[in-house]
């Protein structure tokens, strides 16, 4: 086929060698998402009047945190040495809750920019992210952000950088995220030493899908890269693991906005439209390819995610229940770490059991079923899953504490343990070690990284920092200590079922698994909580902690009682009694027909002790 000139120009431009797939790894706040900010400026991806703050951060939530939730594509032009070069980049989350969106942009990528801020060095978070990168050689680019801060120490987070990675000193970029400066030279360094993609432009079609987003006028957007041959509009292509066939409506790339193209060839990342409307059909880690030309075999797509940490969610309005069913499906597919499950409550009806990978992740995926679906709910206790042996030799994984068989057929019970990494400074050595011991953890080792800077390594239970390890930590070190984990194997633990029962009737809702040395504390904090918060009613409350049959933690909450002896004055005693005792009568049988009310206000609190 003769191509015109332009053609020609058009298909040279796709060369897969003049393509960069990079993504920007950090601790929280170094600045990764303000330095892809400069990037798109300097390479005029967005306009003066398009550009803000945190721009690829589309989600109001992201812009009031502070923080990257979801990955975000985008591909920019840059001209270097004459050659038009695309770069695509993918801005990933720092934070711990996050880091499978950090695994999958890897995946996607040849290369990584690793962020350091210049007044901090380096942290936790920085070497898990660093580690991922380096498991999937990827080329790293070290960049020290934030030299323009009068507490930066370019040269002292240099040397930690060094040492960490083993790079030579003068292949450490440094730059300012905020004023810009260095900017040019990081992209010219990822143009010249990130390595094109790798792939053949001549086999058959092989795509790998990292991302998906909802769209309510589209059906649903799948985001790709292509490892092998090209898609183009209006081929027939086919999901290899669902096994499902659509008509590639619009292919496209990722700018600002999406830009619509008639061919996505091999090493590009872009994205397809083919009206699919089912949340189910498109799974992160999926190969796309071509129905006529089909490939071998599929990409070995990403790990399965496994949630660390399971509550119930349930609608306020039990009518609500398919609404919910129906936003959960629309948030996993933007949210591919999001599980979840039918399961039902005696105190709050239908619901779904759900898995997430932290506090942080739950936090945020109640906020936007509110904000982006509309739909209020009730999350119950968040728990770990736990490993149950039977007396009988069975096993049984437990996320939810109204599954724990009869106490007479548990042999024992395995919790999951972590190991933690903290580092901090050297000052707060006493009161992080404090902590973690009180959260029964274990010191494994320490090391001195700088003279004022330390590493401890722990092992601890998964179940003892889901709560509030993390904020107690940031509190006690003034903010410096950082914290990453990982799960490395199931042991041995003392647990009880501790339920809260209302007027001797067990809350489902409220119970959870805890290890028996907390029992109490915990059992008399819940109590303490529910009484501020049950509102008082026409008989008496009484609420309680149980272990087994065994009362551990009590109180009451006083009944309104009218004053029905305001109209005897004077006169013969009798006649209070008489009032008082018809008044008992009338408390008693409303005891036994008034239901407690829970207040949404109540399972909030809870959560938060």
């Amino acid at each position: 086929m003769q191509l015109t000139g332009l053609q020609h120009n058009i298909a040279a431009f796709f060369s897969m060698d003049n393509i960069r797939n990079f993504c920007i790894i950090a601790h929280i706040d170094h600045g990764k998402s303000t330095l892809a900010d400069r990037m798109l400026e300097a390479t005029h991806t967005v306009t003066d009047r398009e550009m803000e703050n945190q721009v690829l951060d589309s989600m109001d939530l992201e812009k009031e945190k502070g923080i990257t939730i979801k990955s975000h594509a985008v591909q920019m032009k840059y001209r270097s040495d004459g050659k038009e070069y695309i770069l695509n980049l993918l801005d990933t989350p720092g934070h711990v809750d996050f880091s499978y969106e950090v695994s999958r942009s890897i995946a996607s990528s040849e290369g990584a920019l690793l962020v350091v801020d210049a007044t901090q060095g380096v942290q936790a978070q920085t070497i898990s992210n660093l580690y991922l990168a380096l498991d999937h050689d990827l080329e790293i680019i070290p960049v020290v952000n934030k030299i323009d801060m009068d507490a930066a120490e370019p040269e002292v987070v240099r040397d930690q950088i060094v040492n960490l990675i083993g790079c030579k000193p003068e292949n450490v970029l440094f730059a300012s995220a905020k004023t810009g400066k260095g900017v040019p030279e990081i992209l010219e360094e990822i143009v010249h030493k990130v390595p094109a993609p790798k792939g053949d432009p001549s086999a058959p079609l092989q795509a790998l899908i990292f991302d998906s987003v909802f769209n309510s006028f589209r059906g649903i957007i799948a985001y790709y890269k292509v490892e092998c041959g090209s898609i183009h509009k209006g081929e027939r292509v086919k999901f290899v693991n669902t096994g499902m066939e659509y008509t590639a409506d619009e292919v496209g790339v990722m700018g600002m906005k999406l830009q619509p193209q008639d061919e996505i060839g091999t090493g590009n990342v872009g994205y397809i439209i083919s009206g699919i409307k089912s949340a189910v059909e498109v799974k992160v880690g999926d190969t796309i390819t071509s129905v006529e030309n089909p490939c071998t075999k599929a990409i070995a797509g990403f790990e399965e995610v496994k949630p660390m940490l399971f509550a119930g969610v349930y609608p306020v309005e039990t009518d609500e229940y398919d609404n919910l069913k129906v936003s959960l499906e629309k948030l996993q597919l933007n949210d591919a770490s999001l599980v979840f499950e039918p399961e039902s409550s005696m105190a709050l009806g239908f619901g779904f059991r759900c898995g997430f990978l932290g506090l942080l992740h739950l936090e945020i995926v109640q906020e936007r079923l509110f904000r982006e679906f509309n739909m209020d709910c009730i999350t119950t206790v968040p728990n770990v899953s736990f490993k149950v042996y039977s007396t009988s030799g069975e096993v049984v994984d437990v996320h939810n504490p109204s599954g724990l068989p009869e106490e007479t057929a548990i042999d024992h019970i395995e919790e999951p343990y972590i190991r933690a990494q903290v580092i901090s400074k050297s000052d707060f050595f006493g009161p992080i070690m404090k902590l973690c011991i009180e959260k029964r953890g274990t010191l494994v080792s320490q090391h001195f990284l700088t003279t004022d800077r330390v590493e401890l390594n722990f092992d601890m239970p998964l179940s003892e920092i889901v709560f509030d390890f993390y904020d107690k930590l940031k509190s006690i070190s003034k903010g410096y200590a950082s914290f990453d984990y990982h799960i490395i194997d199931f042991r041995d633990a003392d647990l009880v079922k501790l339920d809260i029962l209302l007027n001797g009737e067990p809350v489902d809702a409220l119970s959870s698994l805890t290890h028996r040395a907390h029992a109490y504390d915990f059992g008399r904090k819940m109590c303490e909580k529910l009484k501020d918060l049950i509102p008082r009613q026409q008989f008496d409350i009484a609420i309680q902690a149980a272990i087994g049959a065994k009362i551990i933690a009590r109180e009451t909450v006083r009944q309104v009682r009218k004053d029905v002896t305001a109209k005897c004055y004077g006169g013969d005693i009798t006649r209070k009694r008489k009032l008082l005792e018809k008044q008992k009568k009338g408390k008693r049988r409303m005891r036994q027909v008034g239901q407690v009310q829970v207040p949404q206000s109540a399972f909030m609190a809870v959560l938060k002790i």
